[in-house]
């Protein structure tokens, strides 16, 4: 298993990204409109880290991490008939793969097919 994408949704997305550039020495980049605005961070291993806003009004803050898989059609199936529910069904953003959202266990994850 492996996160390719680890979204944080926050009120405060400049504090965040200022306390990982403190802690960690790294740099966020300007907001990227295909991932909702959000600012992101490329880390050593590959993993990004995009730090938005909600996107809605009802949209919690939240920590999602995407995990990274080889067919995304056939994960969502699988983590369906277990009883996920899909809150965004596969969708594709163009140059960066697809991704997908499901809930279970009370907890929102992601996936994500490059």
């Amino acid at each position: 298993m492996k996160v390719h994408y680890l979204e944080i949704v926050s009120h405060d997305v400049d504090a965040v990204c200022n306390a990982y550039e403190a802690a960690h020495g790294v740099e966020f980049s300007a907001p990227d409109e295909l991932l909702g605005g959000a600012r992101t961070c490329r880390l050593p291993d590959g993993t990004t880290v995009g730090v938005r806003g909600p996107l809605r009004e009802t949209e919690d803050p939240v920590v999602r991490p995407y995990w990274l898989v080889n067919d995304i059609e056939s994960a969502v199936s699988r983590i369906e008939a277990q009883g996920a529910k899909i809150a965004m069904h596969p969708m594709e953003i163009p140059g960066k793969g697809k991704f997908a959202i499901y809930i279970i266990g009370s907890n929102d994850h992601g996936l994500w097919q490059l």
